[in-house]
């Protein structure tokens, strides 16, 4: 059959697309909901959809007595400005909380630190005019990549933390990263268990976010 989609639409545009096609009045009276905005590792590749950090964070969550529904909003090869830009559509309004993990494929392209944190600055402005909780996902850079660069990388979280006053995971990687039991083949995405680590050290934070709101 013939491709009669317009030309102007990318494919990264129709996967995000496809993360509002789920039943979303079904799935919250399940419990709050909780979306992911962010990239490769929050998307679970080369994972199954059930070992991936989505479901991970949701079954972490539970363990704490919090009844929820968790929603991947995460595209592989997502920056901080491809996240800015379909937040509005990948973000349903019934979201009480949305981790905002954005910013891998900034520091693995040299993404200028200014452009990722006036991109980050964009999101979490946007996300409390619609009056959504936020927990900030970090990342830390490692020196090999520039001292000066790692530095002014690694102060964009803490501090947009603070001038938004939403809560930082300092480092969604942190213990992950460089951990060949913890990696897959790639040494970059988390396998299984690394996800399960992962999503059980976010999920405290995540719960206190939702209580605040229920």
């Amino acid at each position: 059959m013939a491709d009669t989609r317009p030309p102007s639409i990318s494919r990264r545009t129709l996967i995000a697309a496809g993360l509002v096609a789920l039943p979303a009045r079904a799935l919250a009276a399940r419990g709050q909901v909780v979306t992911i905005l962010g990239d490769s590792i929050t998307a679970g590749l080369g994972l199954p959809a059930n070992l991936a950090l989505p479901v991970q964070l949701h079954l972490a969550l539970e363990k704490l007595g919090v009844h929820n529904v968790v929603r991947g909003a995460g595209v592989s090869g997502d920056t901080s400005a491809d996240g800015a830009a379909r937040m509005d559509f990948s973000i349903q309004p019934d979201t009480q909380v949305v981790v905002v993990a954005l910013g891998g494929n900034d520091l693995l392209q040299g993404v200028d630190t200014k452009t990722t944190r006036a991109n980050l600055d964009k999101i979490l402005t946007r996300l409390k005019a619609r009056h959504m909780g936020v927990v900030l996902a970090g990342l830390h850079a490692p020196d090999e990549i520039g001292a000066g660069y790692a530095r002014d990388f690694n102060a964009v979280f803490p501090s947009l933390a603070k001038a938004h006053r939403v809560a930082l995971y300092p480092d969604l990687l942190a213990g992950i990263a460089r951990n060949g039991a913890l990696n897959q083949g790639d040494a970059i995405h988390p396998n299984a268990q690394g996800a399960e680590i992962i999503a059980t050290r976010l999920a405290p934070l995540v719960a206190r976010e939702l209580r605040k709101r229920s």
